[in-house]
């Protein structure tokens, strides 16, 4: 995984902030939402903010003047969209339940499924709702059989996937009341991939594009990256827009966040074990899973590769599990306990994956101006947010 940090966050005074503790640079994540805002501009399409990859709702009236609305993956993003940012609520949910369902229609804008088998089997439900709010809009997610991702866990496309229909299995007899489709193949990736799935798309499904009224396009697109080629990007929504008669939607969740945020640390030990080991008061399985799903190795300002700088450690985190470990990294100078340590790129993925796995104290938020270093600690965590979550 490459970093991108568009913030120096070295020149945050750490003192001024609790620890462990997310911080976000506000001027960054306007800078994001710009971008997709010309992009959005320039080609036609409208961007959704996919709040499963950073749903910090403090930045809702902000998503809201640049994007055109929110995607869920369930029933609490989805009202967490609708009450807090405003626009489209777009939903889509590997299965629902009867019971989530029927709320989702009542303050979603479209509603993707994942079978034609749920969509037949909740015709009652959505004829209830289309009788009440005629603007709702239905869609298929399609399954177009192409991989482009080299981490199998994050690839909806590989075989056995139960994410999409693929074409052997649409029903093309269930298709009344459909309006569109949603592809979603893939994760942190540049325009080329994007280029690719379109060609097997129009190949596998293009017969059905004359009797859609819209597309989207799903997520995992770095469009925020510098390197990203958004001039390629822009032209080729306009052109599969008017070679289809299509609105395309977008729903990035990293291009909203991507290079925004850093995690805060505190060394609180160290030992030895065939190398030197610090425990820090961050855990690599509670606060930022993917470094071991994905798996891969954040970087820490000040530090280096192992062997690079001088003083070698492996980092861990506080928990009980034994793999809950960060990785190695070397410094200039021998670490101490007290030391502050800031994982760079920590605002997608993280917060909303969070969890209090042996009781381990969630970070608390925060967020900065890069430009006036005004700081403000919007959340802090304790006992009772551990303990509400259990009976």
């Amino acid at each position: 995984m490459e970093i991108h940090q568009f913030t120096d966050f070295s020149q945050l005074d750490t003192s001024r902030l609790p620890s462990p503790c997310f911080v976000v640079d506000e001027v960054a994540v306007e800078r994001n939402l710009r971008i997709l805002s010309e992009v959005a501009e320039a080609s036609g399409a409208k961007i959704l903010a996919a709040l499963k990859a950073f749903s910090m709702w403090h930045f809702a009236p902000l998503v809201s003047r640049y994007l055109s609305g929110t995607c869920a993956s369930g029933l609490h993003e989805a009202r967490l969209g609708r009450e807090h940012y405003g626009g489209e609520v777009h939903v889509f949910g590997a299965a629902y339940s009867e019971e989530d369902l029927s709320q989702i229609l009542q303050i979603a804008d479209h509603v993707v499924f994942n079978s034609c088998a749920q969509w037949r089997r909740f015709q009652p439900l959505v004829q209830e709702a289309l009788a009440k709010r005629p603007q709702l809009r239905f869609g298929l997610r399609i399954n177009p059989e192409h991989s482009e991702g080299d981490v199998a866990i994050y690839d909806p496309c590989a075989p056995g996937s139960r994410l999409g229909i693929p074409l052997s299995q649409l029903d093309e007899s269930a298709l009344e009341g459909i309006s569109g489709l949603h592809f979603h193949t893939l994760c942190e990736q540049d325009f080329p991939p994007l280029q690719r799935t379109l060609a097997a798309v129009e190949e596998r499904f293009g017969h059905l594009l004359p009797q859609m009224d819209w597309i989207n396009f799903g997520g995992g697109h770095h469009i925020t990256r510098p390197d990203y080629q958004r001039d390629d990007l822009v032209q080729c929504i306009r052109d599969f827009s008017e070679r289809h008669a299509v609105q395309v939607y977008l729903e990035p969740g990293e291009a909203v966040a991507i290079g925004t945020g850093v995690l805060l640390g505190t060394v609180l030990d160290l030992s030895w074990n065939t190398m030197d080991q610090a425990i820090l008061d961050i855990s690599a399985t509670c606060h930022m899973p993917d470094v071991l799903e994905m798996p891969y190795r954040p970087a820490i300002y000040g530090a280096g590769e192992p062997g690079q700088l001088g003083h070698d450690y492996r980092l861990g985190g506080l928990t009980c599990l034994a793999g809950d470990v960060v990785g190695d990294y070397s410094f200039a100078k021998a670490l101490e306990p007290g030391q502050r340590i800031l994982f760079q790129d920590m605002a997608h993925y993280t917060m909303v994956k969070t969890s209090t796995f042996n009781g381990t104290r969630l970070p608390a938020i925060a967020v900065w101006n890069s430009e006036t270093d005004a700081l403000q600690v919007i959340r802090e965590f304790g006992y009772e947010d551990f303990q509400q979550r259990l009976s």
